[in-house]
């Protein structure tokens, strides 16, 4: 492995950036997919959605495959897996195929992400955590930042098939570069998987999801959705309860003793759920609700991207400067502020100044997603990361799952209140305001932080 720890970090974020240039260009490209699939634009969110579930289920099984097979190893499976359904993907003739796709597509990307951070964070010093998250997550952002606009240029020009291709490419030259440049990891003894703990979190997990997503759609029959959110609770706390009594659990909620791994986790994921609703909303107003190509929404909503590009290299200075907690809550109220923004756009609004605004909302998006992803890991013993890798994956990858149903089922609501047959600008504000409040919701679990919270990272005080 090179020395340097930002050139491991650029290498692994090879999957980073496949996983958001997917994310950000599918969603640009719902409403062509809708058309192609005479589905209803708010019904495929369902596409987002289940990929998202399909990772959050599998995640918790990536640190134990890591130890035992070896983390290099799974890394690169991870990659192929993920490029292989993305073809499947672009390659779907109906909602049920393209759902199944990205089912497996989600699996992938269980083992890539998770796994990649785990030989990051193997092999750097505490002191070295910020400099290293930083460098991981800003080529990451070239994903967010390319994919809304070659997104919307893929589907104008070529269907929006051709934008899960264009991940084939990106998995290639990461599984050269890793098998180049990264060396494995030593074996761990993890022993034998936590099979009943898995089951139940995933369980859970698909049940609780499942019911989310469907309840008020009209996709199952009436009381269906209400039985899966009730099992899934109930499974939900058996899941809890056995992963309490054994002695390697699929999660272990031990973790969540560290008051910086807990904040991360759990506050954090209210902040990535509220926040995780814009990247669905911005897109389907600006096409559906402004009337814009997909090419000409792309090309806008990009500027999110660019805001949390342009903050990567200001995230160590402003988080030395007045330390985790003091951004944490100041900077949720911030973001808020930026997400409630979204509630005035209208067609109106120069493009100048809509371009402004988002790109002014992802600047303080990405210093708090610095700060979360820096502090979640900032106390955690060597022996324990990927325990904490896992667990913190689950967190993370559900967040924008419940961020993409939030959005809908708001959409849904507010059509279904103001009897509109189609979705309107009107809608749209409901559904910026209600993430606006979730997003906000987050400071005041910051503000319980101890004052010198990861000042080992940060620098803070010194």
């Amino acid at each position: 492995m090179p020395a340097d720890p930002r050139v491991t970090a650029v290498i692994v974020a090879s999957a980073l950036f496949m996983q958001n240039l997917d994310s950000a260009a599918v969603v640009t490209a719902l409403p062509s997919m809708a058309r192609d699939l005479n589905e209803d634009p708010a019904r495929l969110g369902v596409a987002i959605t289940s990929y998202l579930v399909a990772l959050t289920v599998f995640i918790p099984l990536s640190g134990w495959i890591a130890d035992r097979f070896g983390a290099k190893r799974v890394f690169m499976l991870a990659i192929a897996l993920f490029g292989g359904a993305s073809a499947l993907c672009g390659l779907a003739g109906s909602l049920t195929e393209l759902v199944l796709a990205r089912i497996l597509q989600g699996f992938g990307g269980a083992m890539m992400v998770p796994v990649g951070r785990l030989l990051l964070l193997s092999r750097i010093r505490k002191e070295e955590m910020l400099t290293a998250m930083a460098w991981l997550t800003m080529p990451g952002m070239l994903g967010p930042i390319s994919g809304p606009p070659l997104g919307g240029l893929m589907t104008d020009l070529f269907g929006w098939r051709s934008v899960f291709w264009l991940n084939l490419p990106v998995a290639v030259l990461g599984l050269v570069l890793v098998a180049w440049k990264i060396e494995e990891l030593p074996r761990g003894k993890p022993g034998p998987p936590d099979i009943p703990g898995l089951l139940l979190v995933g369980g859970a997990l698909a049940l609780l999801m499942s019911g989310i997503e469907t309840v008020g759609r009209g996709v199952f029959p009436p009381g269906v959705p209400e039985a899966l959110l009730v099992t899934g609770g109930a499974v939900g706390w058996l899941a809890i309860r056995h992963c309490r009594r054994v002695k390697r659990p699929a999660l272990d909620l031990t973790l969540l003793r560290l008051p910086s791994f807990n904040h991360a986790t759990l506050a954090g994921s209210i902040y990535r759920t509220g926040a995780g609703a814009m990247p669905f909303l911005v897109p389907l107003l600006l096409q559906l609700g402004f009337g814009w190509s997909a090419t000409q929404a792309g090309f806008v909503s990009f500027a999110t991207a660019i805001g949390a590009f342009a903050m990567k290299p200001l995230a160590r200075p402003i988080l030395r400067r007045f330390g985790f907690r003091t951004v944490l809550v100041g900077n949720a109220l911030l973001a808020a502020g930026g997400v409630a923004l979204g509630a005035a756009f209208s067609p109106a609004w120069p493009v100048a100044a809509l371009f402004a605004a988002l790109a002014l909302g992802g600047l303080f998006r990405s210093l708090h997603f610095t700060a979360l992803n820096t502090i979640a890991f900032a106390d955690v013993p060597q022996e324990r990361l990927s325990a904490a890798t896992s667990f913190y994956g689950t967190a993370q990858q559900l967040s924008p799952a419940l961020g993409v149903v939030l959005a809908s089922g708001t959409l849904e609501a507010s059509r279904h209140v103001s009897a509109h047959e189609h979705l309107a600008v009107s809608d749209f504000t409901a559904g910026f305001l209600v993430a606006a409040l979730v997003t906000a919701s987050a400071a005041p679990f910051a503000a319980r932080l101890p004052r010198d919270v990861g000042a080992a990272v940060s620098g803070h005080g010194r």
